[in-house]
């Protein structure tokens, strides 16, 4: 399963009255997992941020005046994003300006090269009914470390969000283990099921640094919805079923 959290920076908030992006980050991840394989361009958007936006990403016209045109590396986002699930923040606002892009090169619009296109704040607004769903509060209701991020930029954002989507979607690797088995090569034989029940397993105790681990995810977890998250108020299965023996 291949992902792509993908930011824009822009001139100005309206695509339609002509301002242009000026910055595209996009950074992969495959199997819930980051690869190290980015894409990251700055664009000369051959007019003037407002300066609105400018105090919001700090590109000014001088440096963006020897960057590439989009038409130049349209092709190449094109290609690096293709049939790929792509997250965004907000989703709408980029692909607006990412529609208005490609029309002025005369190619269809941009969620017509990807796969599905998944909005966190969608999504972070379903989860955090009524509060603040911004990428800084997002960061911090995660305990994600924002303090490099004095200004906004496509990369650097795109790098904060894939570990919110990871800490916000936290539960999901199952099904990526199920949605690989439906993508087995064609004609397969099925995996015979294992009857677990009738096998006399070893258990196997965690050992103290795993334990720490552990208490380290449900801390964030708690960190997360501010309160006390349900594995710490149930027993652990193989603590229920210890006192169920010392009751019979």
């Amino acid at each position: 399963m291949r992902q792509i959290i993908l930011d824009t920076e822009t001139t100005g908030l309206n695509a339609r009255t002509g301002d242009r992006i000026i910055e595209i980050g996009c950074v992969e991840l495959v199997n819930r997992r980051l690869t190290g394989n980015n894409l990251h361009f700055y664009v000369n958007p051959e007019r003037d941020s407002d300066p609105g936006a400018l105090a919001v990403h700090g590109l000014t016209t001088e440096f963006l005046s020897d960057k590439p045109k989009f038409a130049e590396v349209a092709d190449e986002i094109l290609d690096f994003i293709r049939d790929a699930d792509i997250i965004i923040h907000n989703a709408p606002f980029d692909i607006g300006f990412l529609d208005a892009e490609l029309a002025q090169l005369g190619k269809p619009g941009f969620k017509e090269h990807c796969g599905e296109v998944i909005d966190t704040l969608v999504q972070a607004k379903q989860i955090f009914p009524g509060k603040r769903n911004s990428l800084d509060a997002l960061c911090d209701r995660f305990g994600i470390s924002n303090a490099h991020r004095t200004l906004h930029g496509a990369l650097l954002d795109s790098e904060l969000l894939a570990e919110v989507y990871l800490a916000m979607t936290r539960g999901q690797e199952s099904l990526v283990i199920d949605m690989l088995g439906e993508h087995a090569a064609p004609g397969a034989a099925a995996a015979p099921r294992v009857q677990l029940e009738s096998i006399d397993l070893p258990v196997i105790m965690a050992s103290d640094e795993e334990v720490a681990e552990h208490n380290g995810v449900l801390d964030g977890l708690d960190k997360a919805i501010k309160g006390t998250s349900v594995w710490r108020t149930e027993p652990a299965p193989a603590e229920a079923n210890l006192a169920d023996a010392q009751n019979a």
